[in-house]
């Protein structure tokens, strides 16, 4: 939980948001907030709202797809944002990575249906 904890805060903070902001956000006072990002234990629903104040999606993550989602997640050239002047940053495909599926989509099978 305590890693969980410690994504809601970096995220709030990477936002610039203060933990009284997150009041207006989500609807929960700040000492309830400051109280989750502490000591934790928040309800699924808290969690569901804590996700959309910060701009996120709460995703339950099946162990043996979790290196694969870090890594789409640490490779910034996926951004759908892109770069501000057009360019692309993404490079050419390797022939490793035209043989992978994963590179062309990356959450192939993540639940567990047809790969």
């Amino acid at each position: 939980m305590n890693s969980l904890l410690e994504q809601i805060k970096n995220r709030r903070i990477a936002l610039k948001l203060k933990q009284h902001e997150m009041m207006l956000r989500i609807g929960i006072s700040r000492q309830q907030y400051q109280r989750l990002e502490s000591k934790g234990n928040p309800r699924l629903d808290t969690l569901e709202l804590v996700a959309k104040g910060l701009q996120s999606e709460l995703l339950l993550i099946p162990k043996e797809k979790l290196n694969a989602v870090l890594a789409v997640l640490a490779d910034d050239t996926l951004s759908p944002s892109g770069p501000s002047n057009g360019a692309s940053t993404r490079p050419s495909k390797t022939e490793k990575e035209q043989s992978n599926p994963l590179a062309d989509d990356p959450w192939q099978g993540l639940l567990g249906e047809n790969e």
